[in-house]
């Protein structure tokens, strides 16, 4: 038997979800996670932690794209992309998970983010924005365009077009399991059985079937 929740159970009323929605513990869906990178005006990097995003293709699939589906206006990210008109998207394994977060306390704007968080810059190539040396693949990107989903949010979708990809020789083969991608999974809550705080999990991809050649 189905059951529907279209309101917030009693259990879920006194939930901190820190600005999420309660449904998103309730469905718990996974999404990737990755730092996406600018420089500030004042010349020093900017480091966002991000893991609310799709990745598509749009004109008869002949281009590709990042739509960050959740960007906070009052951060750096959503200041510097609009000022540069482009950023780095960099995917790490687990090994650099802890800092990558540390970007997250190191955020003030007079900081070196990714430096003094220990983390290495390199210049992209096609964008003015920086590299993670450390990540294994990093995908240069140029703004497209934002969108408000609710009118007057302080959150909006901001959709890059991706203009080249570097990826590191030792994931030529593999960008998934152990050493690959990491997703941010949202604990997934049972909503009549909830108590206490909610936290996420960062879990791993790993194949089960083999759809065959395309």
């Amino acid at each position: 038997m189905k059951r529907e929740y279209y309101k917030v159970p009693e259990n879920m009323k006194g939930l901190e979800a820190w600005g999420f929605n309660w449904l998103e513990f309730v469905t718990s869906i996974p999404s990737p996670m990755f730092l996406v990178t600018t420089y500030k005006s004042n010349g020093k990097t900017n480091a966002c932690m991000q893991s609310w995003a799709a990745f598509t293709t749009a004109d008869k699939g002949s281009r590709f794209f990042v739509i960050l589906s959740s960007v906070y206006k009052g951060g750096h990210f959503y200041k510097t992309v609009l000022e540069q008109e482009c950023a780095v998207v960099n995917f790490l394994s687990v090994d650099l998970y802890d800092k990558a977060m540390a970007t997250i306390r190191n955020n003030q704007w007079e900081a070196d983010e990714l430096a003094e968080s220990g983390l290495t810059a390199v210049k992209a190539a096609k964008v003015n924005a920086p590299m993670v040396e450390e990540c294994f693949m990093n995908l240069e990107c140029k703004f497209f365009w934002e969108k408000e989903i609710v009118p007057g949010d302080d959150r909006v979708m901001v959709c890059l077009e991706v203009v080249n990809v570097h990826i590191d020789e030792k994931h030529l083969d593999n960008r998934i399991e152990e050493n690959g991608m990491i997703y941010n999974i949202h604990h997934p809550i049972h909503p009549e059985k909830f108590t206490g705080k909610a936290h996420d999990y960062i879990g791993i991809v790993k194949p089960i079937v083999d759809t065959g050649e395309y």
